[in-house]
């Protein structure tokens, strides 16, 4: 839940102003880490062991409380232009600039996401090598929204695709059971239709056998007698 604006990335060096607030940060005293509903949050003093791994926290963070990240600004080293230091915050930071009568007449302007969000955080690269928050602002002056955890929804259809396949075997066990059952009807049926077949012919050979014998008695009757 990175938001990456390619406007921000490189905005130059901080301000007297945004250095002398990150001072008075790091000398406030450092809080413990807090914990809501199991959720880690970001405290001052907080070390990480590369910059790679502090703004994945803070997008884990952001992700399980409800709000996207927007990368800021970073502050370079005027030596070897490596990052010494690097601001996150809330992608409803700031306000969206005026572009009233570049739209045109015939176009509306796009919707704001903006609404100047305070909440920030600051990662500081210091002499150790570890990254470490100087400045935490946990509060959003907007709603939170949190979306389902991609993990969990994995871990559901996982679940799912089990209880399907568990399904589909019943099933053909079924049809196969239901299959042999049928066999064993038609081969019955096929066994008594034979057996009838032999009776019908057999009644059919008494019949004919009884009408030539009532046909020769009739013919004895009607001869003349000598």
């Amino acid at each position: 839940m990175v938001e990456q604006n390619s406007g921000e990335l490189e905005r130059g060096e901080w301000t007297s102003k945004d250095l002398a607030e990150e001072e008075l940060a790091e000398a406030a005293s450092s809080s413990r880490p807090a914990e809501e509903g199991g959720i880690l949050e970001p405290y001052v003093g907080m070390e990480f062991d590369s910059e790679d791994d502090a703004r994945r926290f803070y997008s884990d963070y952001a992700k399980r409380i409800g709000f996207v990240v927007r990368v800021m600004q970073r502050r370079r080293s005027e030596i070897d232009g490596r990052t010494l230091a690097r601001r996150l915050g809330c992608n409803k930071q700031g306000f969206s600039p005026n572009t009233k009568g570049k739209t045109g007449p015939s176009r509306k302007p796009r919707p704001s996401a903006r609404e100047g969000c305070k909440a920030t955080i600051l990662f500081k690269l210091e002499k150790s090598g570890k990254w470490t928050v100087t400045r935490f602002v946990k509060e959003h002056n907007h709603p939170l929204v949190v979306t389902p955890d991609e993990r969990t929804n994995v871990h559901d259809k996982d679940k799912k695709i089990q209880e399907l396949a568990r399904e589909l075997r019943r099933q053909e066990e079924l049809c196969a059971a239901y299959r042999e059952r049928l066999i064993s009807l038609l081969t019955c049926i096929e066994s008594q239709s034979e057996e009838l077949s032999s009776k019908v012919v057999a009644v059919v050979e008494n019949v004919k056998k009884a009408e030539a014998e009532a046909l020769d008695e009739v013919l004895m009757l009607s001869a003349p007698s000598t």
